[in-house]
């Protein structure tokens, strides 16, 4: 994921961690110290602060659901060095649901969140992910969100 105001600055999550070019993918650097895990494919970026970036973790490639079978969002706001948890409103317990690479999306106002998951859960938050909302929990699997 690009930041919209710094072209230069790109995110990925994936098998193998967090990563992030501030050269424009000339080169990568890992981010590590995320909490609850590394490994996911779901990651959006501020639109106009690339050092905002928001995760979501999986515990590992042979086992795609969430650490402790709790959702929660990891989200840093100084490109990396701290990591904070996000989970009010979110399941926290028997909790199988994964988010795919498109599952997660940031509205331009950098504030709006919305997150759906492979087991067709829809979750909204208006405040940076700090509170999520269900939207529906009975959807069929969701492979993309994205604000219109």
């Amino acid at each position: 994921m690009r930041c919209a105001a710094q072209p230069d600055v790109l995110w990925c999550q994936h098998h193998n961690g967090i990563w992030r070019s501030t050269d424009d993918a000339a080169s990568w650097q890992e981010v590590t110290g995320a909490p609850l895990s590394n490994f996911g494919f779901a990651v959006v970026v501020h639109p106009r602060d690339a050092d905002t970036v928001w995760f979501v973790p999986g515990v590992a490639d042979q086992q795609r659901i969430p650490v402790g079978a709790a959702l929660g969002v990891n989200r840093t706001r100084d490109g990396g060095r701290t990591f904070e948890t996000l989970r009010s409103g979110l399941p926290q317990q028997q909790c199988y649901d994964l988010v795919y690479r498109h599952g997660l999306a940031l509205a331009d106002d950098g504030s709006t969140l919305l997150m759906g998951s492979t087991t067709g859960g829809l979750w909204g938050s208006n405040d940076g992910g700090d509170h999520w909302q269900a939207v529906n929990t009975r959807l069929p699997p969701i492979h993309a969100v994205r604000f219109g």
